[in-house]
């Protein structure tokens, strides 16, 4: 039986429509401390096709975001 969960074999995971978790700020450096999105990456998410918000989504998943409480 299969998982009606799992992806279809070479496409991307289903994923949020944005990696936001209403924890927005950047108050260090240009990294949001809750999603790990630089903030040109935030303010270009809408545009961005999803082969680039999957790269995103990579890197700040390997890096540990999003991240609720920090």
């Amino acid at each position: 039986m299969s998982d009606p969960h799992a992806e279809p074999a070479g496409q991307p995971p289903v994923r949020p429509d944005t990696p936001c978790v209403a924890v927005c700020s950047t108050t260090f450096d240009e990294v949001c401390r809750g999603c790990g999105r630089t903030v040109v990456e935030v303010a270009h998410w809408v545009s961005m096709t999803p082969e680039q918000k999957e790269v995103v989504w990579q890197r700040i998943l390997a890096q540990g975001y999003p991240r609720r409480n920090t």
